[in-house]
């Protein structure tokens, strides 16, 4: 069976509240990622993807550098543990209407999932 945790991605970005916008759009380039973390005091609050800055950015009109990372990311991440099964975090994704969840361990987050892994080819072994 393929779990969360054979999907996930563990190197995860992350960017203080009060970063603009623009700049999370650059480190997403950058670091080649679809999403990033928000975090306050060193505790992560929210979840910033693509879609986000797509929709409620760039399609919003918002004026450029005005515009505060917490003013556009999802909070809070809808979380899965890492032991899952696949089929349980698409579910999951539908029913809170999201492309991304954190994967946790013990109740610690320590990776995200996405709709584009489940893309990833995985060993025919772990079916």
């Amino acid at each position: 069976m393929v779990t969360v945790g054979n999907l996930m991605q563990k190197d995860m970005v992350t960017v203080d509240v009060g970063t603009s916008v623009v700049e999370v759009a650059k480190l997403m380039r950058a670091c080649n990622v679809e999403s990033v973390l928000v975090s306050y005091q060193g505790q992560i609050i929210g979840l910033v993807t693509e879609s986000d800055i797509v929709k409620k950015f760039v399609g919003a009109e918002k004026a450029v550098y005005f515009v505060s990372v917490e003013d556009i990311m999802s909070s809070p991440i809808p979380g899965i543990e890492e032991r899952r099964p696949l089929t349980e975090a698409a579910d999951m994704m539908d029913k809170h209407r999201t492309l991304h969840l954190g994967v946790t361990k013990g109740g610690a987050l320590v990776g995200m999932v996405s709709v584009r892994d489940f893309l990833r080819p995985v060993s025919i072994d772990e079916f």
